[in-house]
């Protein structure tokens, strides 16, 4: 990265700067993680360039993950203030979840670029697939009552959030609604999943990328601190706008749209891994 041209530096910095923005105000107006944005445009931003093409997914997702360790505590304080925050939900699936993250932050030690990439753009054509329906998917009118199926779920939850770099939101809100859970519930709750995602996920990272040659400058494993740290302000000062744009806005048709450039985004990524 330090021998990038200076024009690249600044160019990289402002669209991360951008999508940072753009992550902050769509996490509050949908309720969707920043990481599912902030990850393929990482992505992108740094393929752009000469970064070697084989750290770039790596990179991209742990320092998402990073972030959201901070942004999760700042949205399930904020839940929780509400009530909207099941404390019975979160400790039932709050051992999975972290168990799963933690596999899945230490299992990207051994997947390539490629892998990471299969893996975001398929579940990331599910969720946008998910977004574009007009009802939401209803498995049952309860959560399930056997432990074990709660925490086959959670665990897998856990790992892939951690392997697409996004928080509890993108995947978790989704199934809790299909098992019939209160989406005001449903999204405070997930608000703390992030963090419980976030942190063992990102640990793992950081471990999995220690010694490996071509990381930029103020890196920790594969997360990047100087991308953490222009990326936060942005993510978290925006999205009370963003949930203040939900009251006054019609989301339908945002949601709709961001379901477009997601799946876009995915059908890229899966074309980028398999090309």
């Amino acid at each position: 990265m330090s021998d990038l041209p200076t024009l690249q530096i600044i160019a990289i910095i402002t669209g991360l700067a951008g999508t940072s923005v753009l992550a902050g105000i769509l996490a509050g107006l949908l309720g969707v993680g920043g990481g599912i944005v902030l990850v393929p445009v990482l992505f992108w931003l740094l393929s752009a360039t000469d970064f070697p093409p084989e750290l770039s997914m790596h990179m991209a997702v742990a320092t998402s993950l990073a972030t959201i360790i901070f942004t999760s505590i700042s949205s399930a304080r904020a839940h929780n203030k509400r009530g909207s925050v099941d404390t019975a939900l979160l400790r039932l699936w709050a051992p999975g979840i972290a168990l799963g993250a933690l596999t899945g932050g230490l299992a990207a030690k051994y997947i390539d670029a490629d892998g990471l990439k299969l893996v975001f753009g398929s579940i990331a054509v599910l969720v946008a697939i998910n977004m574009a329906l007009p009802k939401t998917l209803v498995i049952s009118d309860h959560m399930p009552r056997n432990r074990a199926v709660n925490a086959a779920i959670s665990y897998g939850t856990g790992v892939f959030s951690a392997l697409m770099g996004i928080g509890g939101g993108t995947l978790s809100v989704p199934l809790l609604s299909a098992f019939s859970v209160e989406i005001r519930r449903a999204v405070g709750t997930a608000s703390a999943f992030g963090f419980l995602i976030a942190v063992p996920a990102a640990a793992g990272f950081i471990y999995s990328g220690l010694g490996v040659e071509g990381r930029p400058p103020l890196s920790l494993g594969y997360v990047n601190l100087l991308g953490a740290v222009i990326i936060l302000p942005f993510t978290v000062g925006f999205a009370p706008v963003g949930a203040k744009l939900a009251h006054t806005l019609e989301t339908k048709w945002i949601k709709r749209a961001f379901a477009l450039f997601l799946g876009i985004t995915a059908v890229r990524m899966l074309m980028s891994a398999l090309g």
